[in-house]
């Protein structure tokens, strides 16, 4: 697919033919680019509150993932290696030079991978409420993943996801399809260590103070960037090599995180640094 930056027009959904799948996306603002990535069972909607706030410094490219929002569901497993190359994909699509690249929660899985898997095309990545190994996370929280699938539908249909999807959604009656898919995806073992270890760009790990994992897991990725592990000093010499950063957001929780003014905030800081 050839590079195109005319396809887009501001603020207005667009559909891209890449890797595979019909993307649904956005763009907002302007300034350089950015892409945004939300969390599971949600759209790029979630980031309504702060996208104004962004939008005045960034262009904003705000993606659907697949089977989520406006993108519908294709023939492969809910994987955030291969949702990466969705969206390297958009980012040559868009003709995009470099995008800083911000995920949070299954966005932020999808986040990292495309920063690990594809260098040249990330400037700065930020990683909101993504956890390296399913064992980060509170073992309540997993017992609660293990029971989503097609059979959880029916008591989801007042949550505000189900409602999202079934007004934006291109086939709304796949939304068991969806908690199936996403269960299966949580279901499975995976270590990301070696991933966050080889970032070759300025990350900013990011999480709530009452995530899905505790404070003490953020840590730790960051810590594999090399923060953490001495004092700053005092013209910030001895901070992470990288310009890697941490972000522990006060008075929050992993479903209004990316809600939060602290949230666009710590991330316009990070990229203009």
């Amino acid at each position: 697919m050839t590079s195109d930056t005319t396809t887009h027009a501001k603020g207005t959904g667009q559909y891209a033919e890449v890797n595979g799948i019909n993307l649904y996306y956005e763009t907002h603002g302007s300034g350089r680019p950015l892409v945004l990535l939300h969390g599971g069972l949600g759209s790029g909607e979630m980031f309504g509150p702060v996208l104004p706030t962004i939008a005045e410094r960034h262009e904003v490219v705000v993606v659907d993932l697949q089977g989520h929002g406006r993108t519908a569901d294709i023939d492969r497993p809910l994987d955030v290696r291969l949702m990466a190359g969705d969206i390297a994909a958009l980012i040559d699509h868009l003709g995009l030079a470099a995008p800083d690249v911000v995920g949070y929660s299954l966005g932020g899985g999808v986040a990292l991978q495309t920063a690990a898997k594809y260098p040249a095309k990330v400037r700065r990545l930020v990683m909101v409420s993504a956890n390296l190994r399913p064992d980060a996370i509170y073992a309540e929280m997993r017992v609660q993943q293990g029971q989503v699938n097609a059979a959880a539908a029916e008591f989801m249909k007042e949550t505000p996801m189900y409602q999202l999807y079934q007004r934006v959604a291109p086939r709304p009656e796949d939304f068991p399809k969806l908690l199936t898919k996403i269960g299966e995806a949580m279901a499975k073992d995976f270590d990301f260590t070696e991933d966050v270890r080889g970032l070759q760009m300025p990350t900013l790990v990011m999480a709530a103070d009452a995530d899905m994992a505790p404070p003490s897991h953020y840590v730790e990725v960051f810590k594999l960037l090399d923060g953490g592990l001495r004092d700053g000093g005092w013209m910030s010499e001895n901070r992470p090599k990288g310009g890697h950063a941490l972000a522990i957001l006060p008075g929050l929780t992993h479903y209004n995180i990316v809600n939060s003014p602290l949230f666009a905030a710590a991330t316009l800081a990070f990229l203009e640094a």
